[in-house]
């Protein structure tokens, strides 16, 4: 009986492990650190140390504040208006698809290629924090991923890994300096395009488990 119980704790414990490095790694990709990078430089060119890591802690409180609230809002809002989980997959499957391909094609997502025009007081919130870091396609992934985990010990190890990988990118804002002047521009935007190649792996992982859910429910129902 006791081996028994040690064997099911371990399994599960093997399990949650699986799960978290499963969804940290992709969380990695999907905020897109490179892009980021360029982007917190463009911005703050020209800001002190202090000002610089002072936009560091305020734009990632926001970007994890915001991702706990839309890893827990998913289920309640396809509850709302009245649509499925397979449905919101194809949604953002697409959607983190063509984020990829702006990615790939330019080195910077499609939704946040331009620096503000006017001058800002703070870029911590808007647009670093979002859109920057939590962009459409982030926004719409989270949430799946959020509605996917069904047992509370899923959900703890998914939103832990969530915010493992933004203290990891806030590690490497810290560090952007020293990166850029390692990589340069140009190893930054090819690293940015790596990165859209993986993400569109994601997409069309996400979009075809929607499409083949519908097909199987269409099925059964046949």
């Amino acid at each position: 009986m006791l081996n028994a119980l040690i064997l099911k704790c371990y399994l599960v414990s093997l399990y949650m492990l699986s799960l978290f490095v499963n969804i940290f790694t992709k969380f990695i990709f999907l905020f897109a650190p490179f892009f980021v990078i360029s982007m917190f430089l463009a911005l703050t060119r020209g800001d002190s140390k202090e000002d610089k890591q002072s936009i560091i802690r305020r734009a990632v409180t926001a970007a994890g504040l915001l991702s706990v609230i839309l890893f827990f809002l998913g289920p309640f809002l396809f509850s709302a208006i009245g649509i499925t989980l397979d449905s919101f997959r194809i949604g953002a499957g697409g959607l983190l698809f063509l984020t990829a391909v702006s990615l790939v094609n330019n080195g910077t997502r499609g939704h946040a290629t331009a620096l503000p025009k006017e001058e800002r007081d703070d870029v911590a919130v808007v647009p670093l924090a979002m859109p920057v870091i939590v962009g459409p396609a982030t926004i719409g992934t989270i949430m799946v991923y959020g509605a996917e985990l069904k047992t509370v010990a899923e959900m703890a190890t998914g939103l832990f890994a969530v915010l493992c990988a933004l203290v990891l990118l806030a590690i490497s804002l810290v560090l952007s300096g020293r990166i850029e002047r390692i990589l340069g521009k140009t190893g930054l935007n090819v690293l940015s395009k790596v990165s859209g190649l993986i993400l569109s792996a994601m997409a069309a992982e996400i979009f075809f488990t929607g499409v083949l859910s519908f097909v199987t429910r269409f099925q059964t129902v046949g």
